[in-house]
C-alpha cells in the first residue's frame, strides 16, 4: 500500500505549518519540513517544539535562505528529500507540497489512486518546442547565467544578463540532456527519487549547469525525471489542482469552493485563501476520513473561465479580488511613504532598500513610467493601476512573495490613503515634511503645468503663496484624517528625531533606523 512523504516547503505562519503537518501525518503518512533561513528563529523553534514529538515528521537536516526563482528552491527541496528518504524508509511516493497547498481527496483515496498508477506525476513538456511560458524569458534562462535574483536586485540581474549578451557569453546544454518545463507540485515514486539523488552526485556537470539558470524549480526535476525514467512511467500533469486569473495570478480559493475541489481529479489543491479559515477546517478533517465517495467532473477550469469572463453576482466562488470592496490581506502591512519632492522620497526609498529586505515601489499611482513588474497588463496605465488600486498592491504583494510593502504617494492622493487605511490589512504612513524654497515651488509649478517657462514673473510672484498653501492644506489634511500610525519625517528635525520616527514606522531597531536618518543628502534638491 502506498505511504506518502510530503516534502513541505514554507517560510511563515508556523501555527499553519504544524496544523498542516498533523492533518498530513494523522492516517499514517510522512512529511519532511524546509522551513525558510531567511524566517524567524522562534517560528522555527515553535514547529520543532510543537512537532519533534510526532515520529511521521521529519525536518531537512540544513535550512537555507530561499529566493523565488533561484536554486535555492531546488537545493532546499534537495536537503528535505535526502531527509525523508533516510528517516521513511517504508514511504513509497514523495510528494511536493507548498504551505497554501491542502489535500481535497483523503488519504483512503491518495493510497488507492497511488497503487493503482504506478507513475511518476510530474509535469514535463519540452523547453524548447512547448508554449509552456507564455511571456518573459525563455531560452535565456539555459544559456546564460543567472547570478543575481531578480526580484531583489534588478538592476544587476538585467545588467549581468546584458552584459553576457553583448559579450556572446552563451553556455552549452549538457549533451545529453533534454531540458523539460513544468509545475513544480510533482509527485514521484521512492525508485525515481533515489535515482535522481544518485544522478546528482555523479553528474557535478548538470548540477553546475542548473545551479546558475533561472526559474530551476520549474526545470530541474522535470528534466531529470524524464532523462532516468521511461515515458511510459510517467504521467505529465500534476496532482495538485490550481489555476490562475487574467493577470497570471493563482487563483485563490475560499469557503465555498469546498464542493467544487471535491469534484476535481486531484489529490490536492493550491492556494487556500488565508480567510478561508471554514474551507481549511472541513478539508483538514477530510483527509483522515473513511469511506468517503468522490463524485469527479472535473469542470474546474472551465467552470472558472466562465463565470471570470461574464462577472460574477454575490459570492458563490468568492468576489474578485480586484472588486472595491476586497482586501489586501489582513496578516499584510503596507507602509506607505508620503512626500510632495519625489526625489526625496525616491532617496529615502533607495536607502531603506540597502538597510532592510522589504520591497519598495515607488510612485506608482503617479508617474506613469515606475518601474512595475509584468502583472499581466494590470500595471500598463494609471488610470487602470488606479482603477483596480487593490487589486494592483495584492499581485505585488504575491509577486514578490512578502507580507510587507512599502509604496509612495503625493501628498495630494488623500482618497487613496483613505481607502488603504480602511483596509483590513495593517497600514502605516510616514509623512515627509520639507522645506520649500521659492525656486523650488517655482520649478514646481512649470513641472504641473501651473506656469511655463515664459510665464512673467509678476505672475509667478502671485502664483508661489498659493502653491505654498496648497502644499500645507494637504499636509493638514493627512493630519486631520485620523490615521491610527502617521509618522513624521521632517527636514528640521535631528537625525534621532527622524530615527525615532523611522524605528515605528519600519518596525525596525533604533540603531538601523539611525543609519538610514542619518543618510547624507537625504533633503538635498
Amino acid at each position: 500500500m502506498a505511504k506518502i512523504a510530503y516534502i513541505l516547503l514554507c517560510h511563515k505562519d508556523p501555527e499553519a505549518v504544524v496544523q498542516q503537518a498533523e492533518q498530513l501525518t494523522a492516517a499514517g503518512d510522512y512529511m519532511a519540513i524546509h522551513f525558510d533561513g531567511r524566517a524567524a528563529a522562534e517560528d522555527y523553534q515553535l514547529i520543532r517544539t510543537e512537532l519533534d514529538g510526532n515520529p511521521n515528521v521529519t525536518f531537512a537536516r540544513k535550512r537555507i535562505k530561499c529566493g523565488w526563482g533561484e536554486w535555492s528552491l531546488v537545493q532546499a527541496t534537495l536537503h528535505a528529500l535526502q531527509s525523508a528518504l533516510e528517516d521513511f524508509p517504508r514511504a513509497t511516493h514523495f510528494y511536493m507540497l507548498s504551505g497554501d497547498c491542502m489535500a481535497v481527496k483523503t488519504a483512503e483515496y491518495a493510497h488507492r489512486f497511488l497503487d493503482e498508477h504506478d507513475k511518476d506525476f510530474i509535469e514535463s513538456f519540452d523547453f524548447f518546442e512547448s508554449d509552456w511560458i507564455k511571456t518573459g524569458m525563455k531560452e535565456d534562462r539555459l544559456i546564460y547565467r543567472h547570478f543575481f535574483n531578480e526580484r531583489k536586485h534588478k538592476q544587476l540581474f538585467y545588467w549581468s544578463h546584458g552584459l553576457q549578451k553583448r559579450l556572446g557569453l552563451q553556455r552549452d546544454i549538457p549533451a545529453d540532456i533534454q531540458v523539460q518545463i513544468g509545475s513544480q507540485w510533482w509527485c514521484l515514486r521512492r525508485r525515481t527519487v533515489e535515482w535522481i539523488l544518485g544522478f546528482i552526485r555523479k553528474r557535478r556537470d548538470v548540477m553546475r549547469f542548473f545551479r546558475t539558470t533561472w526559474i530551476p524549480d520549474e526545470t530541474f526535476f522535470q528534466t531529470l525525471v524524464r532523462h532516468l525514467i521511461p515515458e511510459s512511467e510517467i504521467d505529465p500533469r500534476t496532482l495538485t489542482f490550481l489555476m490562475f486569473t487574467d493577470y497570471g495570478m493563482p487563483v485563490n480559493f475560499y469557503n465555498d469552493h469546498y464542493d467544487l475541489l471535491l469534484s476535481q481529479d486531484f489529490l490536492f489543491a493550491r492556494k487556500i485563501s488565508p480567510e478561508a479559515k471554514e474551507l481549511k477546517l472541513r478539508l483538514g478533517r477530510l483527509y483522515a476520513a473513511q469511506g468517503v465517495s468522490f463524485q469527479i467532473s472535473n469542470e474546474g477550469r472551465s467552470l472558472y473561465r466562465f463565470l471570470a469572463q461574464r462577472g460574477r453576482s454575490g459570492r458563490r466562488f468568492a468576489p474578485r479580488f480586484w472588486e472595491t470592496e476586497s482586501s489586501l490581506g489582513r496578516q499584510r502591512e503596507l507602509l506607505v511613504v508620503i512626500c510632495k519632492k519625489w526625489h526625496v522620497a525616491k532617496r529615502l526609498l533607495e536607502r531603506i532598500r540597502q538597510a532592510t529586505s522589504i520591497p519598495a515601489v515607488e510612485y506608482l499611482f503617479d508617474e506613469e513610467d515606475t518601474a512595475l513588474p509584468d502583472l499581466g497588463g494590470i500595471q500598463a496605465a494609471l488610470m487602470k493601476r488606479t482603477r483596480h488600486r487593490r487589486a494592483l498592491l495584492r499581485m505585488l504583494f504575491e509577486y514578490y512573495e512578502t507580507d510587507q510593502l512599502i509604496i509612495c504617494l503625493d501628498p495630494a492622493a488623500i482618497d487613496l490613503m483613505n481607502d488603504f487605511h480602511s483596509d483590513r490589512s495593517s497600514t502605516r504612513f510616514l509623512h515627509i515634511d520639507c522645506a520649500f524654497s521659492d525656486d523650488y515651488l517655482a520649478g514646481h509649478a512649470q513641472r504641473t503645468g501651473l506656469a511655463g517657462a515664459r510665464t512673467p514673473q509678476l505672475t509667478l510672484e502671485r502664483l508661489l503663496p498659493t502653491i505654498r498653501n496648497d502644499i500645507l492644506h494637504e499636509g493638514d489634511r493627512i493630519r486631520d484624517a485620523g490615521y491610527s500610525r502617521l509618522y513624521n519625517l521632517r527636514e528640521g528635525a535631528s537625525a534621532e528625531e527622524n530615527a525615532g520616527q523611522l524605528s515605528g514606522f519600519l518596525n525596525l531597531p533604533r540603531d538601523k533606523a539611525m543609519e538610514i536618518a542619518a543618510s547624507k543628502s537625504l533633503f538635498a534638491d
